[in-house]
């Protein structure tokens, strides 16, 4: 579905998956149920629209919508970032398993994901050019 800002219209759609540090199998319970509630709060605080989210014992699959003034980079920069600083606070537990700063392993999968494909968008440029 397309949406518009002040000077953009834009359906734009990340698929991300991440892991926690070294994968361990750390995402149940309580601690999983938190994630959540952070990656929704962070989600609604920069205007992104989640469209779906799995959050398994050592991964997390998200499929957000988010305005295109926003990289893949800042994305994951605000969701993994301020939910590793509180879950290391509120599971001090953890620090047995995942020393160091940070919840998160470094790094991210990342895919755009439209209705529109490749093929589609070729034929309309070339349309452009016949239609002058």
């Amino acid at each position: 579905m397309k949406k518009t800002t002040f000077n953009a219209t834009y359906d734009i759609q990340y698929h991300f998956v991440w892991i926690p540090k070294y994968r361990k199998r750390v995402l149940v319970g309580k601690i999983k149920g938190r994630i959540n509630k952070l990656f929704r709060d962070c989600a609604d605080v920069n205007q992104f629209e989640i469209i779906e989210m799995s959050i398994q014992p050592d991964h997390v699959h998200l499929l957000l919508s988010a305005k295109p003034r926003y990289s893949p980079a800042e994305i994951m920069c605000l969701i993994k970032g301020g939910s590793s600083r509180i879950i290391r606070q509120e599971f001090p537990e953890l620090e047995e398993f995942l020393w160091g700063d940070s919840f998160w392993a470094d790094g991210y999968f990342v895919s755009t994901h439209s209705v529109v494909n490749e093929e589609i968008i070729i034929n309309y440029i070339k349309q452009q050019d016949e239609d002058r």
